[in-house]
């Protein structure tokens, strides 16, 4: 089951799927604040988790444009949400996804690892500018190759 806060209408949009490496090279985190400035610019829906360091400050570039944003969390659906959130979910421009119950209060591996196969599954484009490699995204870009997701 999958729980929704915000404006589930966004899910028609087309949806970049934004995935990052926690570790990346400073040259790859301009790049990738100079894409998301490029993506609010454009009125481009984006979808990710905005987890890692790279993808929070996405996120904010993000959070300061009209466009479509889709955050997917690796836990359940919080109950309490920071004022930006609330109001880009009052603004219809914010879909919140949780594919957990309620009950997972914490982000583990695993969880990241679902969330992250959820996202790509229904994104209509990747856009991954930097991964360890053997890393987890590494093993999940492989995956994606192998068709075995």
């Amino acid at each position: 089951m999958v729980f929704y806060f915000g404006n589930r209408t966004i899910l028609e949009a087309h949806k970049t799927a934004f995935l990052c490496s926690r570790k990346c090279p400073s040259e790859i985190v301009i790049k990738s604040l100079d894409w998301a400035v490029e993506k609010k610019n454009n009125g481009q829906c984006v979808i990710s988790g905005f987890h890692s360091r790279i993808e929070k400050d996405v996120f904010n570039i993000l959070l300061k444009g009209n466009q479509p944003i889709i955050l997917v969390l690796a836990r359940g659906m919080k109950t309490r949400w920071p004022l930006e959130i609330k109001n880009a979910v009052k603004q219809d421009r914010l879909l919140v996804i949780s594919p957990f119950e309620q009950s997972i209060t914490r982000t583990t591996q695993e969880t990241a690892n679902i969330r992250n196969k959820y996202m790509l599954q229904i994104a209509d484009e990747i856009h991954i500018p930097y991964y360890t490699p053997n890393g987890n995204l590494d093993k999940l870009i492989k995956k994606i190759k192998a068709k075995k997701i």
